[in-house]
This record gives structure tokens, sequence and C-alpha cells, in this order.
């Protein structure tokens, strides 16, 4: 992993609103050798802009398994219903959140709508060929990315049906961990994934989320927010 740079850095160490941890730890799925995934969201300040090279949309690091990304660059993301952005936002290991990162966290559900099924659907398909290839090439699917597979299609059918985003697996932890140990044949893991996508698109059609997300009201969380940071600056 590159290191940032020291401006970089600095954004990171001082401009945080929201820090969480997500992965397995989040899922419920961690075991011994499972590493903490550590993910965040940084306002950088409104001047930054006014200036030709303009601030990151995302830093790796300072520290090992660490992302963050700029806040702008966060809401697009989610409101794309990005999978790995949405998770983010419901982890709930939450690490820091200040009046800006409680704000957003308050308007979890404003970003919420039915793209959830093609991304969350249109990344699991993308993980089956994975899989597919790896059967193909070694004679066995990666039975760790098989469990993952399960629990997004999972997580996205419940997402579907009640409009709510729940990232720990609950009651379904054992029976994914199994997976992952590769105790369960690959033929029943296939009719999972089948079962689970074809609820996913079912609950699609019924379920309770809107159409579109509410993008005005994130636009006006954001405009309200680089308001005040250049106000601070000025």
């Amino acid at each position: 992993m590159e290191s940032p740079g020291p401006a970089a850095e600095t954004l990171v160490r001082d401009h945080t609103v929201y820090a969480c941890v997500t992965g397995s730890r989040a899922f419920g799925l961690a075991t011994a050798d499972s590493d903490t995934d550590r993910r965040g969201v940084f306002l950088a300040p409104t001047p930054l802009f006014w200036r030709f090279d303009k601030p990151p949309t995302h830093v790796e690091g300072p520290a090992e398994e660490q992302f963050s990304w700029e806040l702008e660059r966060f809401c697009e993301l989610a409101l794309r219903a990005n999978p790995n952005i949405l998770e983010c936002l419901h982890s709930p290991l939450v690490e820091h959140a200040d009046a800006t990162g409680r704000e957003l966290l308050a308007l979890r559900a404003a970003f919420l709508s039915r793209h959830v099924y093609e991304s969350f659907t249109g990344y699991a398909l993308g993980q089956r060929r994975r899989l597919d290839a790896d059967l193909r090439v070694h004679g066995a699917p990666r039975w760790k990315h098989a469990m993952h597979l399960l629990r997004l299609l999972a997580s996205a059918r419940d997402l579907l049906r009640t409009g709510v985003l729940t990232v720990d697996v609950g009651a379904d932890r054992e029976p994914l961990l199994a997976v992952k140990r590769g105790e369960v044949p690959w033929s029943e893991v296939e009719s999972r994934m089948t079962r689970l996508a074809e609820e996913c698109e079912r609950a699609a059609r019924r379920g309770p989320l809107p159409a579109e997300p509410d993008r005005r009201r994130i636009e006006d969380f954001l405009f309200r927010v680089r308001r005040a940071s250049a106000l601070r600056q000025g």
C-alpha cells in the first residue's frame, strides 16, 4: 500500500468527520485471523477547492487497512448505491462521528433507493464470475469469497424487502462460516446463490424503497457543510 503524502495524511488526521470498522468484524464474521478494516470520511476545507490542485477524493492510510473518502466523493458513491459505501455508512462499529458525521449518519435513509438491486446484484455477479473462473482453473472455489457473496445477496434481499440495511449477519454467522471452511458442498452453495438472487429480484419489485435516492437533500447537506467550512477559514 502506498503511503499518503503529508497533505493527504493531514486531511485524514485533522478533518475526519466519520470513521468506522467494516469488513468481517462489522459483518459479525470475524475469526482469529481477521483483519480490522477501517474506513472514514474527511471533509476537505473549502478553500482547498479554490486552487488548481484539488484535494484528493480518497486517501489510503496512514494506518494499515485504513481508507478514507472526501465527503463529496463518499456521497456520490452512496447515491449510486455502492455496496461498500452503504455498508460503511451502516456499520455497527462506529469509532468517530463529529457533528457533520452525525448529520451524515442521520441522512442514511436518503441514500437508499431501488438502485440497490442493480448495484448489489451487479457486484455479486462479478464475484460469481470470479468464483466460476477459480473453479475452472483450480478445481475449487475460493470459499471465503463464496461466503461473502452469499452474505451480500442476503443483505441485498433484506434491504429490498424492508428498506433497512443491516450489516451484522446475526444468526447466519455459523452457516456462513461453514461455507468459508469448505464444509458445504459447492452444489448447495450454488443453489443458495440462485435462490437468493431470485428473492432479490422479487423484493426489488415489491419492496418499500423509492425509485430514486433523495439527491436534493444530500446536495443541500453538502452545500451547508462546504459553506460553513469556507466561513471558518475566512
